[in-house]
């Protein structure tokens, strides 16, 4: 699903992971059926987390990594809307810049 998204390309990762990119942005990898990490910047992830959506990275938990586990009642479906979120900031990053009409 996540890969069929416009602009997203699909490769290997570290430690096995499948890992998804817009451009040259990680928007976050899986690690089979176990859990997902995502990238964020870190005052949003401190947000993620302090409303559960996600868990701070097992290994770089002051990072703005987090990850979720896909074994939850709601991780898969919470791990699609933190991709989607993700997916839209470095689509967001990589769009021309337009000057604000004037008036």
């Amino acid at each position: 699903m996540v890969g069929a998204w416009t602009g997203m390309t699909i490769g290997p990762g570290r430690y096995g992971a499948v890992t998804f990119r817009y451009g040259s942005g990680e928007v976050g990898h899986l690690h089979g059926n176990s859990h997902a990490d995502l990238p964020f910047p870190t005052r949003l992830r401190h947000v993620l987390v302090a409303f559960g959506a996600a868990d701070p990275h097992r290994y770089m938990p002051a990072s703005g990594w987090v990850t979720v586990p896909l074994d939850r009642p709601d991780g898969t479906a919470s791990a699609l809307v933190l991709f989607a979120l993700n997916d839209d900031l470095i689509a967001r990053r990589h769009q021309p810049y337009e000057a604000m009409p004037e008036g």
